[in-house]
């Protein structure tokens, strides 16, 4: 790019009003369109992550299809067609709290923390199905350094998106909104934490979260936050939406642990979408499977921390 002094610029050098007008009104419509209009876009750049598991993934359909969102409907097949007017353009999202430098990033910002990712990982969900899900996006550490969290930082909150013109009422949804969750600091920094902004090497559909959302793959979904606009760094547990909901049946640290049953069904099993007519039934590992994060809680009861 070549960059002159306003000294050697003339006059005929200067953009037409007219076009600089008819730019403006095009500019404006781009950033007002709902990110469902890029959906299916592909991302570039993207290298394949060492954390990846070999198994195949769950068939794009299913992943994309079949969701809970609880902004979009109850039911897992609404997301997909409520949240398709989803508008997430412009978005921002906030640092703050126990920090030395709190900080206000756009989407653009964002996306230029690290190098994109593409990480195949196993997920399970409390209610007993299970995915292998191909997510593009990088470290959640590199977002969270940004604000230099201070020695008081020993949780990390989490509040989505929510506006009650796009999406159901508390009272239709029967969970308070805005959705929000936890982590402790060690999980959220742990580098299998992934700030997901794609999924099978595409922009991230608004039914799965879009514009970005936290995957953790060894614990059960309801942990993975969507279409997160704050994080707050703070000294204490922070509350987290399904924990207030049900506790006897959502507990902070959600571990995926087949031998703590749900109060409704046995988690010892689950059964594995995309396999077959009906999927496949499988026994469910503990920490999903995911051992290299056995050390973050090893002094721990995981029956009374579960």
């Amino acid at each position: 790019m070549v960059i002159r002094k306003a000294s050697d610029l003339r006059y005929s050098d200067v953009t037409p009003k007219a076009t600089y007008l008819s730019r403006r009104r095009f500019l404006a419509a781009a950033l007002a369109a709902p990110l469902a209009a890029r959906a299916g876009t592909k991302l570039t750049g993207i290298v394949k992550s060492p954390f990846s598991t070999t198994e195949t993934p769950t068939p794009y359909d299913a992943v994309t299809g079949y969701n809970n969102y609880y902004e979009f409907g109850t039911g897992k097949d609404e997301p997909v067609k409520l949240a398709k007017d989803y508008h997430t353009s412009p978005w921002t999202v906030s640092l703050e709290g126990e920090v030395a430098k709190p900080k206000t990033l756009d989407l653009d910002a964002v996306m230029k923390l690290a190098p994109l990712e593409e990480r195949i990982y196993r997920h399970r969900c409390v209610e007993g199905w299970s995915f292998v899900i191909p997510w593009v996006g990088f470290p959640l550490s590199a977002l969270l350094k940004q604000a230099e969290p201070t020695s008081k930082a020993k949780y990390v909150a989490f509040q989505s998106f929510y506006d009650p013109k796009q999406m159901l009422s508390s009272r239709q949804a029967h969970i308070q909104f805005p959705y929000v969750e936890g982590l402790r600091l060690d999980e959220a920094m742990h580098p299998l934490t992934l700030l997901s902004v794609g999924v099978y090497g595409e922009v991230l559909p608004p039914q799965n979260g879009a514009p970005f959302r936290l995957t953790l793959p060894w614990k059960y979904g309801f942990k993975s936050i969507k279409s997160i606009v704050k994080i707050r760094f703070v000294e204490k547990q922070p509350p987290t939406t399904w924990n207030l909901e049900w506790p006897e049946a959502y507990g902070f640290y959600a571990n995926v642990n087949p031998a703590v049953d749900h109060p409704t069904h046995s988690q010892a099993t689950e059964v594995r979408l995309g396999v077959g007519r009906f999927g496949q039934k499988i026994k469910t590992q503990l920490f999903n499977g995911y051992g290299e994060v056995a050390s973050l809680y090893s002094i721990m009861d995981l029956h009374k921390n579960y």
